[in-house]
């Protein structure tokens, strides 16, 4: 079954759907039981900035909860190693370099200068408008950053990209007054203030499950924590005034994020819907700074960069019931945020629509508790030029902008053939021994396969 539009939909396909879902979700069995979703995008948050993945920096102890109160995944990948292009692939379930976003959107010039459009298609196939077609009520609560804001002021609103509610910073078509006193990242004019920019948001996510109580409902929790600037409340820049990108302010935001996401989960069970709501929590890709790797988990690379660094995320899946399983740790299973639109259909019994087409695939199990042997390859592609791209990595190790993941094996190459090295992830995850003259054939391969790859991809349209 297809779905061409919300009025061909109707009940009927709506019911269908539900009932095609629960090999992967037990115990949900009537249509007005399809799981909640909500999905958390942190932002710059590095795979060792939580506890429970090693980092030893910041207590996260409501973070380490959710992780033991769901599964924790070891091998998650983010779809691009900055903002904008790890988002829109994640949205459309398609390589961001699909959509000419292959950097971080910014000013009109500096757009064409990176060879990026100024904003994500709106006709872009997106998860929540499939599933808004299918019924559930949609909103968008945080940073947007898929065109809109400095000197872009024709991109197209938030709700035709499927959202039937959002509440978006400066980055964004049409910002909230209340986090945008100026245009710019946070302003000291501000009615809510930095410090309380997350709050406002799971705030915002909460009222908007109560107000649709009964209705299933997708989410976007997209707090612009943890970015810089980090600052503290009053009281904590009196104690910790270094400025705000030191490690004391760093830890009293995250210390307060952490706080935040705890509040969503006793939330959601003061609602009553935790049972019948599954939160997922990753980042769109690696910190910056990094503190000398720290919060890259010790892995190669950070934000800005394809080394794992800046692309291999902290990734929970945690339901207040027994849609998931408890305290797993799926340390198999390779994912990719290019998953997500295939694997929450399957999951909320939403049938994919007419000429889908996804570059990931279907993650379903493992999301819900059964390992999954990926037998597809992840592209990644950072950048297609060195103007006004991201200034450099955080710890100026600068990666080739082409990788590929297929197996063990990690390639990663420059579009001119140049910069060449070869992994092997198993054993070799902090990719410290280029193994290109070891295995040539293996490199050649890959090699190919990558470059034949990014010749799909289009190219802009001045």
């Amino acid at each position: 079954m297809t779905i061409k539009s919300k009025q061909q939909w109707g009940k009927a396909g709506s019911m269908m759907g539900s009932l095609a879902l629960f090999s992967c979700i037990p115990n949900v069995q009537a249509e007005n039981s399809r799981p909640n979703i909500i999905f958390i995008l942190t932002d710059d948050m590095g795979f060792g900035d939580v506890g429970i993945y090693g980092g030893k920096f910041v207590p996260t102890p409501n973070i380490d909860k959710m992780a033991e109160e769901g599964i924790r995944f070891m091998q998650y990948y983010s779809a691009a190693p900055i903002s904008s292009a790890s988002r829109a692939g994640l949205l459309t379930g398609l390589h961001p370099g699909n959509w000419n976003i292959t950097s971080y959107l910014q000013t009109r010039a500096g757009n064409r200068e990176a060879e990026m459009a100024d904003f994500l298609d709106p006709s872009a196939q997106t998860l929540p408008h499939i599933l808004q077609n299918a019924g559930y009520k949609t909103g968008h609560f945080g940073k947007w950053h898929l065109g809109g804001g400095r000197d872009v002021h024709d991109a197209p609103s938030i709700t035709k990209y499927g959202y039937d509610e959002y509440v978006s910073t400066y980055e964004s078509p049409d910002p909230d007054p209340l986090i945008t006193a100026s245009n710019w990242i946070w302003s000291t004019g501000d009615s809510i203030k930095r410090w309380n920019r997350t709050a406002y948001f799971v705030d915002k996510t909460l009222d908007f499950l109560k107000k649709n109580k009964g209705t299933p409902c997708f989410v976007n929790l997209w707090p612009d924590d943890m970015h810089t600037p980090w600052v503290g409340n009053m009281e904590e820049q009196m104690v910790f005034p270094q400025g705000e990108n030191s490690e004391k302010n760093f830890r009293t935001v995250l210390i307060e994020y952490d706080r935040q996401i705890g509040r969503l989960l006793d939330g959601l069970k003061k609602l009553g819907i935790a049972e019948n709501t599954i939160v997922i929590f990753t980042s769109d890709n690696g910190p910056a700074p990094s503190f000398r790797g720290s919060r890259s988990g010790n892995y190669r690379g950070c934000k800005a960069s394809l080394f794992e660094g800046g692309m291999r995320m902290p990734f929970i899946v945690w339901n207040g019931g027994k849609l998931i399983p408890k305290g797993k740790i799926d340390r198999t299973s390779v994912v990719s945020a290019l998953d997500m639109f295939e694997s929450l259909c399957k999951m909320t019994g939403t049938p994919l629509p007419e000429n889908f087409r996804t570059d990931g695939k279907d993650m379903s199990k493992a999301l819900t508790g059964t390992t999954q042997q990926r037998n597809k390859a992840i592209f990644w592609e950072y950048r297609r030029n060195n103007k006004n791209a991201f200034p450099k990595p955080a710890d100026t190790d600068l990666s080739p902008n082409l990788a590929v993941r297929e197996g063990n094996w990690k390639l990663l190459i420059n579009y001119d053939e140049s910069d060449i090295m070869l992994y092997n992830l198993y054993e070799d995850p902090r990719e410290t021994t280029n193994l290109c003259e070891k295995y040539p054939d293996k490199a050649k391969e890959l090699k190919e396969k990558t470059l034949r790859w990014r010749r799909t991809l289009p190219t802009l349209k001045q």
